[in-house]
């Protein structure tokens, strides 16, 4: 296995800046694994190509707007925040510029009686914050974060990004890049699903900034994910095994949901079930996996040598995704975050 074997051409143009005007009115790739055939549509087409008693398992985590823009006590520099995750009292943090930010370095927000105090230093060069002042943390960043649009984004995030880098279901707040593949769904597109039999499960992984941290070593296997925390619960756990024990197909909505499931897996005998569990994953799919639990999978397109693209290679074979994004360019079908999607079943 081979770094360069995840390799693709995408003109720079075809990477979505902006979101559709309509949440379901992106376009869809179709893929059957076993005929090997690949078909295009509207997302709308979701409806139809599930089946009564399947399962769609969504990632309800919610972004929150997670950029802080403030300045160094003492010299007035700009500097940024990227907030990652709460552990305790602390935040570990990603800062730019981060070079200086030694322990006891202080940042403070115009306009906000809150600073930032810088209270250790990680291996990985992130930094771990203490926020203090009149104002809580919260209350800065609903009025003066920014939402972290991924770094291929090349713009400023405006207002709307609010709304629409956001899931309609998501309901708790932790992740800092949303899981995309749900940016497609409508309230009335679930609804239409469940008119339909689908059942629709929810789990949480709160995505971090390690799922668009590259691949850097040649052997893939060698690579290290970043924890991320998930969490399923006994509903969920009912839901999906149900749909397994009849003859249902579990649907993940992303790469997000494909890997919070496997994490939860349980062998019992000679199946795979699955089991409520709450914690971190550095659960990394590469070819060859054997999935345990995911039956489709709804994604979409994702960047040349990433881990994402390697889950989907593993789940529907490297050469003939290779050919599907190879017929995405060539069809101009939207990449990434807020592009468009494919369904894998």
């Amino acid at each position: 296995m081979k770094l360069s074997d995840y390799d693709y051409d995408l003109p720079e143009e075809l990477i979505a800046q902006y979101p559709a005007a309509k949440r379901d009115a992106s376009r869809l790739m179709v893929l059957d694994r076993a005929r090997r055939t690949i078909g295009h549509g509207q997302f709308l087409d979701v409806v139809d190509l599930l089946r009564p008693g399947d399962c769609l398992v969504v990632n309800e985590t919610r972004v929150f707007p997670a950029r802080l823009k403030g300045h160094r006590s003492g010299t007035g520099g700009v500097v940024e925040l990227l907030l990652i995750r709460q552990e305790g009292a602390l935040w570990e943090t990603m800062v730019r510029p981060g070079r200086r930010m030694r322990v006891g370095a202080e940042v403070v927000f115009p306009g906000a009686d809150l600073k930032a105090v810088v209270e250790a230093v990680c291996p990985s060069g992130h930094r771990m914050f203490r926020f203090e002042g009149g104002e809580t943390l919260e209350a800065v960043l609903e009025e003066q974060g920014h939402v972290p649009l991924p770094p291929y984004i090349r713009r400023e995030d405006e207002a709307a990004d609010r709304e629409r880098y956001q899931t309609v279901y998501a309901k708790i707040s932790g992740a800092v890049a949303a899981p995309t593949a749900g940016l497609h769904f409508t309230p009335e597109l679930l609804e239409a699903l469940r008119a339909r039999g689908v059942d629709v499960a929810p789990v949480l992984l709160h995505v971090g900034p390690g799922t668009f941290k590259p691949v850097t070593v040649a052997d893939p296997t060698q690579h290290e994910m970043d924890a991320e925390y998930f969490e399923v619960g006994s509903e969920t756990v009912e839901i999906v095994n149900r749909c397994r024990e009849h003859g249902g197909r579990v649907v993940a909505v992303g790469t997000t949901s494909v890997r919070t499931l496997e994490s939860a897996a349980r062998q019992e005998g000679d199946r795979w079930v699955l089991a409520p569990q709450g914690g971190w994953t550095r659960l990394f799919v590469y070819p060859p996996y054997s999935f345990r639990l995911v039956d489709g999978l709804i994604t979409n397109f994702h960047l040349p040598g990433s881990t994402l693209l390697m889950l989907v290679a593993a789940f529907a074979g490297r050469e003939f995704m290779l050919e599907a994004y190879r017929q995405a360019v060539e069809e101009r079908y939207r990449f990434y975050s807020y592009g468009d999607a494919m369904v894998i079943l």
